[in-house]
């Protein structure tokens, strides 16, 4: 148990850190490339966070992030429309070893702010009460 709140305050420091650079109206290259970063690392700790909890708490095994997204509908941990959401956002993490493409980058920057609302949706719906 001890572990899984570890997790999850390791994730609510990475969702603070990308909210710093999500929605700004100028951003430049750099910033942008930051904060697609600092999405990349959010992402990574919520659903390892998620994964801890699904199997110390659940007792379920999910290997991947689109299983752990999988198994958080069906717990009704996320609605349908933020597992379809969470599930492209998956895509989108998947697709930023390809930031050197100028229009991919600008289009996933975009989604980040809603990105990183979902990030807080999901660790909302684990964490202790």
């Amino acid at each position: 148990m001890e572990r899984l709140k570890q997790r999850l305050a390791s994730a609510r420091r990475a969702l603070a850190t990308l909210r710093e650079l999500v929605g700004l109206d100028a951003v430049s290259p750099r910033d942008r490339d930051a904060a697609i970063q600092r999405f990349e690392y959010t992402f990574e700790a919520v659903w390892r966070a998620v994964q801890l909890h699904l199997k110390e708490r659940e007792g379920l095994d999910a290997a991947s992030p689109k299983s752990c997204v999988r198994a958080s509908r069906e717990l009704g941990l996320l609605s349908d429309a933020q597992a379809e959401a969470a599930l492209r956002m998956t895509d989108d993490r998947n697709l930023t070893s390809h930031t050197y493409n100028e229009g991919l980058a600008k289009a996933i920057y975009s989604r980040l702010a809603t990105h990183a609302d979902l990030l807080g949706a999901w660790l909302d719906a684990i964490e202790p009460r």
